[in-house]
C-alpha cells in the first residue's frame, strides 16, 4: 500500500476499534515497520489538526486512538452525556498520584505512604479503569501490584508517563511527599480543565 492507503487503513482500524490499538499490532496487520507506522500516524495527526477536524489522532504510550477534538468537547457532552463526569475525590487523587509515580506498587505501600487504609479507593480507581493489576509481588502472601492504565494517560492528556511533572524532592517522606504527589497530579487536572478538559472518545 502507498502512504495514502496506509492513512486510510489506519483511520478505519482506529475508528472501528473505538479504543487504543498497540503500534506493534498495527504494524503486523498492515505489514509495515514501526518507523513507517509512526510517520503515517503523524501525517494523520497533522492533517486533522491543520484542517481543524472534529476528531484527533492521539498517541498513548505505545498505542494510537481516535478521539473527538478538545474544542468540541462541550457539544459532545451536551448531546451524549446526561450528567457531568464524576471528579476524583482528594483521597482518590492522592492514591492515584502514589501509584502513578511509584508504579507498580502494592496497596500496602500506598497505605504506608498515606497512613490510612486505601482499599476502597483502590477499588474505585480500578472501576474507573485509571489503574489495573500488574502481577503480584514475589513475597509471602504475593500481594497484587498496581499500575496506571492508558485511560489514565488519556484522562490527563499525557502521551507517556515520562510527561508527569517531576517531583521537587523524592527523598522526602510521609505527609510532605504525599502533598507533593497530590499537587503534581492536581496541576495536570487543572491544565486539562483550562484546555476544555481534553478530548472525548467518539
Amino acid at each position: 500500500m502507498d502512504v495514502k492507503e496506509l492513512e486510510s487503513a489506519l483511520e478505519s482500524i482506529l475508528f472501528a476499534a473505538g479504543e487504543p490499538v498497540g503500534v506493534e499490532r498495527l504494524c503486523l496487520g498492515l505489514e509495515v515497520d514501526r518507523a513507517t507506522m509512526d510517520a503515517v500516524a503523524q501525517r494523520l495527526m497533522d492533517r486533522y489538526s491543520y484542517e481543524r477536524r472534529g476528531i484527533r489522532l492521539v498517541k498513548l504510550d505505545t498505542s494510537y486512538q481516535l478521539c473527538s477534538s478538545p474544542e468540541y468537547a462541550p457539544y459532545v457532552r451536551k448531546i451524549l452525556e446526561n450528567r457531568k463526569p464524576a471528579r476524583l475525590s482528594q483521597p482518590a487523587l492522592e492514591v492515584l498520584s502514589v501509584i502513578a509515580y511509584f508504579q507498580p506498587v502494592t496497596r500496602a505501600y500506598v497505605d504506608q505512604v498515606r497512613g490510612v487504609d486505601s482499599s476502597y479507593t483502590v477499588g474505585l480507581l480500578l472501576e474507573r479503569e485509571l489503574i489495573e493489576e500488574a502481577g503480584r509481588l514475589a513475597v509471602p502472601g504475593r500481594p497484587i501490584l498496581y499500575r496506571t492504565t492508558k485511560n489514565f494517560l488519556r484522562s490527563f492528556g499525557l502521551s507517556s508517563l515520562e510527561e508527569l511533572p517531576e517531583l521537587p524532592d523524592s527523598s522526602k517522606e510521609g505527609g510532605q511527599m504525599t502533598l507533593e504527589l497530590e499537587a503534581a497530579v492536581a496541576r495536570l487536572r487543572q491544565e486539562q480543565a483550562e484546555e476544555a478538559e481534553g478530548g472525548e472518545e467518539p
